[in-house]
């Protein structure tokens, strides 16, 4: 389960650092900052325990919730 959450994390992270670079839609800033929330959420070094009370399972529907956000942020705004 950590090498999942590790492979996860590092996907994340590389692709946030790369939209911040490139930008090439509208809404990349927000959906480089929501990866990069996954990208922490999803590091086991740093969720070892419980810290602030958030538990693994609110995490994991966190890190969905930001998953299922993605195609609403890249329809075109009227």
């Amino acid at each position: 389960m950590a090498l999942l959450g590790w492979i996860i994390g590092f996907a994340a992270l590389f692709a946030g650092l790369a939209l911040r670079q490139d930008m090439p839609v509208g809404g990349s800033s927000t959906l480089s900052s929501l990866l990069l929330m996954l990208a922490i959420l999803a590091c086991p070094m740093v969720w070892r325990e419980t810290p602030l009370g958030i538990s693994r399972r609110q995490r994991i529907m966190l890190g969905l919730t930001l998953l299922f956000c993605v195609p609403v942020l890249l329809l075109p705004a009227t």
